[in-house]
């Protein structure tokens, strides 16, 4: 656990730059109590579920309680926090693993904010309350086996029959598919791409886990499959048309990520700095050596720089100004540092580090996952590409 210092002449080696003197007293509030939630609850129990490749579905009720599901939104039950706590509360999760962060992200991020910006009254009634006490779980279906980072290449269809929706085609790696409650699918439909609600007990609706997994494993991740499933024609998002809506949610679930990615690399970094000051070699710590000391420095000051950064894309997006190209920016950085740090830290273990009973090869795995979902490396730096030079380079 962390090496944060009360007192003493130097800095915090859990916070070097003293980056908690710019948060309000609110803000470290709601961290320390997701980060009292995840020691008590995740950690004890997060290798035997990485091991078995499950996730606890009770869970899901006790982050309603915490209220971190939802948590960026307004009205419906939902939290209302800000921006920050919300990305604060995405590093405290993704500390413990990513697929506690992935949970709350699928839910809040990309199926919830769905329903909250697009959704009718009665759709939003209908959900959003449930859904942010946990008793409701969403999935969020937009790639498919063929369409990753080309959404717009779908081939999921929507036909109006009477006054129905018939839905016809497959979704794959959508998060949280075979526990779910209600699906939010996008499918194109001959007045363009649109989103609809489907209650998981339709018929014609089915969900198969994706396994065996080597990333990710206390999480689910899943292939939907859609054969003529018949919706109500109020089952249709209403506010939305085009890629505008899924990518909009994109954007939220980025956004977390960039948080995210930080709490990972800080529990590896924290793991092996107490770990280094334990282990002896040679007749002292492996902490007193040049090399290791070198890479614990490297750590911190990745991380040290990659918080600050998405504290200020956090100011942003609660002040109005964030642009999407700049949520891009931090998660290329974030995950990019993250996996290096994670990597960095697994050498400090040597051939301990490969076990479960240190977290940094752990997270690793999970990061790679991470750097793929929600826009690859090449996607992020294609965004940023066309952003500086003002010519799209993606075709």
């Amino acid at each position: 656990m962390s090496e944060r210092r009360k007192g003493g002449r130097g800095p915090d080696p859990g916070d070097f730059l003293d980056l908690d003197a710019l948060l309000s007293e609110e803000e470290k509030r709601v961290r320390e109590r997701v980060r009292e939630f995840v020691d008590r609850r995740i950690r004890p129990n997060i290798n035997e579920w990485y091991e078995r490749a499950v996730f606890p579905r009770e869970l899901a009720r006790e982050l309603g309680e915490l209220g971190v599901l939802g948590m960026h939104l307004e009205g419906y039950g939902c939290p209302g926090r800000s921006a920050v706590e919300y990305g604060l509360a995405c590093m405290e999760l993704e500390a413990g693993d990513s697929g506690l962060r992935t949970f709350v992200s699928v839910q809040g991020s990309l199926a919830m904010s769905a329903i909250h910006r697009f959704g009718s009254e009665e759709q939003k009634n209908g959900w959003l309350p449930r859904m942010a006490r946990g008793e409701a779980i969403g999935c969020f279906g937009l790639t498919e086996p063929g369409a990753g980072s080309d959404p717009a290449s779908m081939q999921t269809r929507a036909r109006k029959e009477g006054a129905h929706w018939i839905l016809n085609g497959t979704k794959r790696w959508i998060g949280l598919g075979s526990i779910a409650d209600v699906a939010v699918v996008w499918a194109k439909t001959d007045d363009g791409i649109r989103g609809f609600l489907v209650p998981t007990d339709t018929p014609g609706f089915s969900a198969t886990n994706i396994e065996p997994k080597l990333s990710m494993r206390a999480s689910v991740q899943c292939e939907l499959h859609l054969e003529e499933v018949r919706l109500p024609e109020d089952a249709m998002l209403p506010g939305v048309k085009g890629l505008r809506g899924p990518f909009s949610c994109l954007n939220e679930a980025r956004y977390g990520i960039i948080w995210g990615a930080m709490g990972a690399a800080r529990d590896c970094y924290e793991s092996a700095l107490a770990y280094a000051k334990e282990r002896e070699q040679f007749g002292k710590p492996i902490a007193s050596f040049q090399l290791v000391q070198k890479k614990l420095v490297d750590m911190m000051i990745e991380i040290q720089k990659g918080t600050l950064l998405a504290l200020h894309i956090g100011r942003m997006k609660d002040s109005g100004t964030l642009k999407h190209q700049q949520i891009s920016f931090g998660k290329l950085n974030n995950v990019r540092a993250a996996i290096e740090i994670a990597r960095e830290a697994r050498t400090i273990f040597g051939g301990n580090g490969v076990t479960l009973d240190h977290p940094p090869l752990r997270h690793a795995s999970n990061l790679e996952s991470v750097r793929t979902y929600e826009g690859t490396d090449e996607v992020h730096t294609l965004i940023l590409g066309e952003a500086i030079t003002g010519i799209e380079a993606f075709r």
